[in-house]
């Protein structure tokens, strides 16, 4: 199952997909905002380009897991997104992912890579979606593997 995932921010939205197996995450894009009334219905558009199955929101919990100001503001974008996809006939599913350190791992991998301040910019919110959307996926029974199994290197 291809699935897409959001890193949804004040200014940014960072865009992820899995591969068709809905093992591997990829970072993809990073969308400026419009607003919440322009932003829901490009994402709609978005996940049917990419044929996603499911959206994976990333959700920006608290320390504690208590929910605060901004994962308000991503559950009104989810409310938004769900009525945009609605009013397009898709049946894509929506689920929130916790994000807590999505970001600064994101920053970290970057750091590692070497990439200049400006490409880590333009990049990290993409590359959080990507985190986002890898311990969504991982986090699946049908991509564990087995007592006694390995991954294939």
């Amino acid at each position: 199952m291809r699935a897409l995932a959001l890193d949804v921010g004040s200014k940014t939205i960072g865009i992820a997909v899995s591969d068709a197996g809905g093992s591997m995450a990829h970072a993809r894009e990073v969308l400026r905002r419009a607003g919440t009334k322009a932003d829901a219905p490009a994402i709609c558009a978005r996940a049917r380009e990419l044929e996603a199955e499911l959206i994976v929101v990333g959700l920006p919990l608290e320390l504690d897991g208590s929910e605060g100001h901004r994962a308000r503001l991503v559950r009104r974008f989810i409310t938004a997104l769900e009525a945009a996809l609605e009013a397009a006939g898709a049946e894509l599913g929506v689920v929130t992912w916790d994000e807590r350190f999505s970001t600064s791992a994101a920053e970290r991998t970057l750091l590692e890579a070497d990439l200049s301040r400006a490409k880590r910019k333009r990049t990290i919110d993409a590359v959080a979606a990507q985190f986002i959307l890898q311990g969504w996926l991982d986090a699946q029974p049908e991509n564990r593997p087995e007592a006694g199994e390995g991954r294939a290197p």
